[in-house]
Parts: structure tokens; sequence; C-alpha cells
């Protein structure tokens, strides 16, 4: 009867762990690459979970939060223009009762930036929010840092 007792607490406790998992359905990973002696392009990519979407920078008001980058001013760079991204998925969406753009799979954004001195490194944030067709995740912001040799 004690190792039914036990057995059951055991398993109780697996089935709770395992119901709280945290979600991480995109990974970031981040580089960068030289164009010339004073400008470089930094590659921010996004490897989206199957199932999941992440929304683009260019989401009207009303929807989903949209991805947002962050560059604090800083010595060694400065940026040059605005992050672009590629053509996303458009498709209406009945949970914002809208058009949204977004990202399946993969994403890959690019920030050209000029470069005041023989390195820079460039640090930000990016704030972002993923679905999947039962649920949405609260919006995370990422820090970051890549390094421009």
């Amino acid at each position: 009867m004690k190792k039914a007792i036990i057995l059951f607490f055991v398993i109780g406790l697996m089935s709770l762990s395992a119901s709280s998992q945290i979600l991480k359905p995109i990974t970031w990973s981040y580089a960068a690459k030289r164009t010339s002696a004073t400008t470089a392009t930094l590659y921010i990519k996004a490897t989206i979970d199957d199932g999941w979407h992440l929304y683009s920078q260019f989401v009207k008001a009303g929807g989903p939060v949209k991805t947002t980058f962050t560059f604090p001013a800083a010595a060694g760079y400065t940026l040059v223009g605005k992050t672009i991204e590629p053509k996303p998925v458009v498709k209406y969406e009945d949970t914002f009762k809208m058009n949204v753009s977004y990202f399946e799979h993969s994403v890959i954004f690019q920030q050209k930036i000029k470069l005041t001195g023989k390195s820079a490194l460039v640090k930000g944030t990016v704030e972002s929010m993923v679905c999947n067709d039962k649920q949405c995740l609260p919006p995370e912001e990422i820090a970051f840092s890549i390094a421009v040799k």
C-alpha cells in the first residue's frame, strides 16, 4: 500500500512539472559581416518552432505586438536606415479580426551600420510576440550584443 501511495505521489509530481513547462518556441541568433572597411550588416535570426509564428515589424494598431528592435546610441557605430525584413506571410487572423503579417520556421532581419572605429560591440533588444493556432504567449524582450570585428 505504501508503494502505491509513493508511486501515485511521484506520478503526480511528474505530471505537474510537465504541465508547468515554460514554452520557448523561438530561438534568436546573431551575426555580423563587414561589407567594407567602414560598414557592416547585422543579421538577427529567429528560428521558430513548427506551428508557431512571429509577427512582422509592420503590424497595424489593434493587432498583435509587432517585432521591434531597439539599438541605443553607442560609440563605435551609427545605424544606417531601419531594420529590414523579408516578405512576410499575410493572413487574416480571427483572434485580431484583421490581416496580420508574420513569419514561420525562420526569418533573418538585417540592420546596416557605419563603423566609426576599427570594431564595435552593437547592443540592443528585440521585443516580439509569438502565437500558434491555440494561444499567444506574452511579449518578450531579449537583450543581445553583436561583435563587429
